[in-house]
């Protein structure tokens, strides 16, 4: 299988979903305890979420592998995304709730990382970065927005509840203080749904690794809570009564970022 699935647009913005793949390839598979089979750590239905993408004439980059396979939103060195805290890895060995992804004696050596991170984390940035760059020398800016999902109480990365809407920009650094402005006034007039900017989720490698305002390339990562649009239990099916709620939040976002860059 294809590492991605890739849909072109004609304006400033490229949506990439580096977690919303399930695919597991079938000799590994018989690796893997019953329990990773599953993927529940999957940023479930975001294709179905964000249907609006053609309408807005957005990009769009989808992972076909699962974050099992490989994390594409991790820095490829291995290096943690937040140093000091519970890191999932690269190649991760167990899942958000600590529970084994191996059986035992299976998880994988360097030379089998260095051969997923070829085959598949790098397909992925390559595209992306191509298309950054056609973006921007085809309109002057381009705006990279980085979609995910979470269950809404993950005790080993979080306390308590998380935030519905949490975006992310390295602390300010990826994105432009207008942009971010923008997508502030939209949340807080969205009294349905919390909001943070660089709360717990500041943006993971993909975020920080193309966010580069002073080169007209700005880049935001949105973190959902699954609460906000599908069941947050096996098997995980998705609640279109939800989703009408928060789409249109999403819409929002992406109109104002659209608008943003046309005028930049």
């Amino acid at each position: 299988m294809e590492p991605f699935v890739f849909t072109p647009g004609n304006v400033p913005v490229l949506l990439s979903m580096p977690h919303s793949g399930v695919f597991i390839p079938p000799k590994l598979q018989t690796r893997m305890t019953p329990a990773a089979l599953e993927v529940p750590d999957t940023d479930w239905h975001l294709p179905q979420l964000y249907d609006f993408l053609d309408d807005l004439g957005i990009a769009a980059i989808r992972a076909t592998h699962s974050r099992y396979v490989i994390d594409l939103n991790r820095d490829p060195s291995g290096q943690p995304l937040y140093p000091g805290a519970n890191n999932t890895e690269l190649c991760p060995t167990t899942s958000f709730s600590e529970a084994p992804l191996y059986r035992p004696g299976e998880q994988p050596d360097e030379a089998e990382i260095d051969a997923r991170r070829a085959a598949v984390w790098q397909p992925y940035h390559d595209r992306i970065a191509t298309e950054l760059a056609a973006i921007r020398e085809r309109h002057g800016v381009a705006v990279l927005w980085d979609a995910h999902s979470i269950r809404s109480e993950v005790p080993r990365f979080f306390e308590g509840r998380l935030t519905d809407l949490n975006l992310g920009s390295g602390g300010g650094v990826t994105a432009a203080p207008e942009l971010l402005r923008r997508l502030g006034d939209i949340a807080q007039v969205t009294a349905d749904y919390s909001f943070v900017i660089d709360g717990r989720f500041k943006g993971g490698y993909i975020t920080r690794h193309y966010g580069d305002p002073a080169n007209n390339v700005h880049a935001i990562q949105l973190e959902q809570s699954w609460a906000t649009y599908m069941n947050e239990d096996p098997p995980f099916g998705f609640r279109e009564d939800l989703a009408t709620g928060v789409r249109p939040v999403l819409r929002r976002f992406l109109e104002s970022v659209a608008a943003w860059a046309r005028d930049a």
